[in-house]
């Protein structure tokens, strides 16, 4: 027991001595920018945090802890305090564009952010929230040119067959597709979940509670909570537009798909009739046939010296076939053929004016619309 236990305490202690490093961006109020690498715990540590509050994670998340707040969106994840905002592991090309060309500037008021005049955290928030509604929109713009291209090559009744590469190139969007949709739900609710708690609200205004002044002007007609609820709400609509434009793009899918199966249900069922239609004939000439077969058995008799009698015989089999197969069509056609619409009961044929309309309000009878069918068609 005591050798086992030796070589398992210098392990532990590795593991535990291990630390993830994360490559922070800082970013001020004014828009300045500072670059470093720390640990995980002399991060959270500095931040006031706890461990999990750093944890990665991939489903949306906006929380409040300490005065501070915690973004957490797919691969982004940021911490607001009343005088920076943290960037947590920015190293991706995307990412890395947006902060780099946009995020500054936008925190130094050089933007087009409309929360400018007021505190830093409402500015970071917005920037963010933009941000994920900007690449949304755009995932949303890739996808809709795309499935509309393949679904005008797909839905042509024309097409006595569907290209395989198009669907497979559908199947794909249809794909994508879902996974916008869901990222869209995911935002909704996040927002919602924090409007829907005023005391939330009232936690993601930082600098209400650290700074005096501003704490004052709120109460003297400034209310930032109304302006943040009013900031989540501006973004809530813009999700809830985007997620309206993702679902009739899933409508006109399933719409497509319903077009397709139509068509190609259209030609399997000519070619359903055309088979049937070949069997009606051959059945009809094999009919007749019987009669060559008994002429072509090795039996004599006074008709096969007869010259008039080959053509004779050959003409009534071809006759009767196609007599028989026309009655077989015929048949065929009548029971295949849709039903003729409803007649009209005659109380609703009026006359109608020169504009071609049916004026019929004018003529009826309250009365009328109480009675049942027979009634009606008797009258």
């Amino acid at each position: 027991k005591f050798y086992q236990h030796v070589p398992a305490e210098p392990s532990q202690a590795t593991l535990a001595s291990v630390s993830p490093v994360f490559a922070v961006i800082k970013l001020d109020k004014e828009g300045n920018t500072t670059y470093f690498e720390k640990k995980k715990t002399e991060l959270y540590q500095e931040l006031g945090l706890q461990a999990r509050d750093l944890r990665f994670q991939h489903v949306m998340s906006i929380a409040t802890r300490n005065n501070r707040i915690i973004v957490r969106m797919e691969f982004l994840k940021a911490v607001i305090t009343p005088e920076f905002l943290l960037i947590l592991d920015y190293r991706n090309l995307n990412l890395e564009q947006w902060l780099f060309k946009e995020l500054a500037s936008q925190l130094a008021g050089e933007g087009q952010l409309v929360t400018y005049s007021l505190p830093f955290e409402f500015r970071a928030i917005e920037a963010i929230l933009q941000y994920r509604i900007s690449r949304l929109q755009g995932r949303l713009n890739t996808l809709q040119p795309q499935i509309l291209e393949t679904l005008e090559a797909l839905v042509d009744p024309k097409l006595l067959s569907v290209d395989r590469s198009k669907l497979h190139i559908l199947l794909q969007n249809g794909k994508s597709l879902s996974g916008l949709e869901t990222d869209l739900k995911v935002f909704k609710e996040t927002i919602l979940e924090i409007l829907d708690e005023e005391e939330l609200i009232e936690e993601l205004c930082l600098s209400k509670w650290t700074d005096p002044q501003v704490f004052e002007e709120s109460i003297s007609g400034i209310d930032h909570a109304e302006e943040m609820e009013l900031l989540l709400e501006n973004y809530y609509r813009q999700a809830e537009d985007l997620a309206n434009e993702a679902r009739e793009l899933r409508l006109l899918i399933d719409d497509s798909e319903s077009i397709i199966f139509i068509n190609l249900d259209s030609h399997r069922n000519v070619m359903m009739r055309l088979n049937l239609q070949l069997t009606m004939g051959t059945f009809s000439l094999s009919l007749f046939g019987l009669i060559g077969v008994a002429f072509g058995m090795n039996l004599e008799s006074s008709l096969e010296e007869d010259p008039r009698i080959f053509w004779l015989v050959t003409g009534i089999m071809f006759l009767g076939s196609g007599l028989i197969w026309r009655r077989l069509l015929s048949f065929l056609g009548r029971h295949l053929e849709p039903p003729l619409p409803p007649q009209v009961p005659a109380v609703l044929k009026k006359s109608q004016p020169a504009a071609g309309r049916v004026d019929v309000k004018n003529n009826l009878k309250p009365e009328t619309f109480g009675l049942n069918r027979s009634t009606l068609t008797n009258q």
